[in-house]
C-alpha cells in the first residue's frame, strides 16, 4: 500500500530512503489521478522491498509539490538516492510504468 507522504516526512520518507521511490503527486479532484492509483498501488506490490510508493496530496503539501515544480497532476516522479530520476505526467497504460522501473531498478 502506498505511504502518504507530507511536506514534513518527505525527506525522512523519499529523500533518504535506502530504496527507490515512485512519489504520486496528486489530488483527490483529479479524475486521471484516480486511473493511475490502482497501477500505483499494484507496482508496490510487484516490486515489495526493491521499491517504495508514495502518495503527495498537492492540495495538502503545496510545499514540496511548488519545491519540485508540479504544474499538472497526476505527476510521478521516479526518487533514487535522494535525486528525481525520472518523471511520468499525465495517466499513462502500466508498461510505460513497467519500462521505466525496469531502467531504475536494475
Amino acid at each position: 500500500m502506498a505511504a502518504a507522504v507530507t511536506d514534513e516526512t518527505f525527506e525522512a520518507e523519499v529523500l533518504k530512503s535506502d530504496i527507490p521511490v515512485l512519489v504520486d503527486f496528486w489530488a483527490e479532484w483529479c479524475g486521471p489521478c484516480k486511473m493511475v492509483a490502482p497501477i500505483v498501488e499494484e507496482l508496490g506490490k510487484e516490486h515489495e522491498g526493491k521499491l517504495k510508493v508514495a502518495k503527495l496530496d498537492v492540495d495538502s503539501n503545496t510545499k514540496i509539490a511548488t519545491q519540485y515544480g508540479i504544474m499538472s497532476i497526476p505527476s510521478l516522479l521516479f526518487f533514487k538516492n535522494g535525486e528525481v530520476v525520472d518523471q511520468i505526467v499525465g495517466a499513462v497504460p502500466k508498461k510505460v510504468f513497467d519500462e521505466r522501473l525496469s531502467r531504475i531498478l536494475e
